[in-house]
């Protein structure tokens, strides 16, 4: 078992390393390695425990070092304003008009309650940072930031709406008073919290001090969950604030957290949870392609939904960003699914399950998605060739 596990993660960086290069996505190849390991296993008939409850325990972690590692490689300044802002609303209303458009699609013809079918909808409507933020390594800065921004915030504005939709029985006034009231929370924890790992992080002189930092942010997360709050927040407030040191140090507390050394230990800790990052996703996703069941993948009656979904979330992509007059190429392309999609979709409550949104449209609008993205990227590449060519 040891075994196998070390040559799929090597296999998984691999996938990785080599994903700039064929503009091949890592999880469609990390999906079917898991799903020809699954093949195998019951080939020869190895007995393999049920590893479906450990996904949910991976995605989550997995979530929480992806935003970590993208917010870690933000730069927050006024120049950055313009950006920030393109980016929020391009992570907001495209993944509004997707989640309403789908979830009236599935309240028609569902027959079930419109709440209930918003709910199912939101998961395939949120890009998946997990997918999106390694796939764009080697764009140019604007375009990666512009993706890296979007995406982090996509999660977290996703999780924010799917969490008020499903977990309130009805929506009115107390419901969005509710939701204020824990959005204030939540900023009062991110203060609090930021400002004491960034101090436990500059003084500690331990050899081991990084991983207990990543502990205490997977704790402090897991303890807002349980009370319903946007707990992405934290994770993107603590990682831009970490991140951004030299444009805070005018602000007399940052100066007594020594941020010339302190920015020294932070990059340190930002190639520690890079490496974890990626290790906890490759495990993600091969257990998930391990869990795939071949006629889910193969569904002929899911695959009309799942390439009418895929249609509807680039032709909304295609108008925002004409809106807002941003450059297509190949930002229009890069809106992945994964993740958060899939963490999400498990973590729907029973009684607001339907049929309609299942296991095998999941799979095929993440892998249609990937696909489209990977087409995107090699007509990039190509765009990128050609005036070299010319100028010879």
């Amino acid at each position: 078992m040891i075994i196998a596990i070390c040559i799929l993660l090597v296999l998984a960086y691999v996938f990785d390393v080599s994903s700039s290069k064929t503009k091949i996505p890592s999880v469609i190849l990390l999906l079917v390695l898991g799903w020809t390991v699954r093949q195998i296993a019951e080939f020869v008939k190895i007995p393999i425990p049920d590893l479906t409850p450990i996904l949910p325990v991976l995605g989550t972690v997995g979530l929480i070092l992806i935003v970590l590692e993208g917010s870690l490689e933000l730069e927050l300044n006024k120049s950055k304003f313009i950006l920030v802002g393109k980016t929020s609303l391009m992570a907001l209303l495209p993944m509004l008009v997707v989640s309403f458009g789908l979830g009236y699609a599935l309240y028609y013809f569902g027959d079930i309650d419109f709440k209930i079918g918003l709910g199912n909808a939101i998961p395939l409507a949120i890009i998946s940072s997990a997918i999106a933020i390694p796939s764009v390594q080697n764009l140019n800065g604007f375009k990666k930031e512009f993706v890296t921004y979007e995406s982090s915030l996509s999660d977290i504005f996703g999780v924010i709406f799917f969490n008020f939709i499903t977990l309130n029985a009805y929506i009115g006034t107390q419901s969005v008073g509710n939701f204020l009231l824990q959005l204030f929370i939540i900023l009062v924890i991110t203060i609090i919290s930021t400002l004491s790992l960034a101090f436990l992080l500059s003084k500690i002189k331990h050899s081991v001090k990084f991983v207990p930092i990543i502990l205490m942010i997977v704790l402090i997360y897991a303890i807002s969950k349980e009370y319903h709050l946007p707990a992405l927040i934290f994770i993107l407030l603590f990682g831009l604030f970490l991140g951004n040191l030299d444009e805070l140090k005018h602000i007399a507390f940052i100066e007594k957290l020594q941020p010339d050394l302190l920015n020294k230990e932070v990059h340190k800790f930002k190639e520690l949870t890079g490496e974890i990052a990626f290790l906890i996703r490759s495990l993600f996703f091969l257990l998930f392609g391990y869990l795939i069941e071949t006629a889910e993948l193969l569904n002929t009656e899911t695959i009309i939904w799942a390439v009418g979904i895929t249609i509807g979330i680039f032709v909304v992509r295609l108008v925002f960003l004409m809106l807002f007059k941003i450059a297509l190429m190949p930002i229009l392309f890069i809106a992945p699914r994964g993740l958060i999609t899939i963490l999400l979709f498990l973590t729907i409550p029973i009684s607001q399950i339907t049929a309609l949104v299942n296991k095998s449209l999941i799979i095929q609008v993440i892998i249609l998605n990937a696909l489209v993205m990977m087409f995107g990227l090699i007509i990039n590449k190509k765009e990128h060739v050609e005036p070299k060519k010319s100028a010879n």
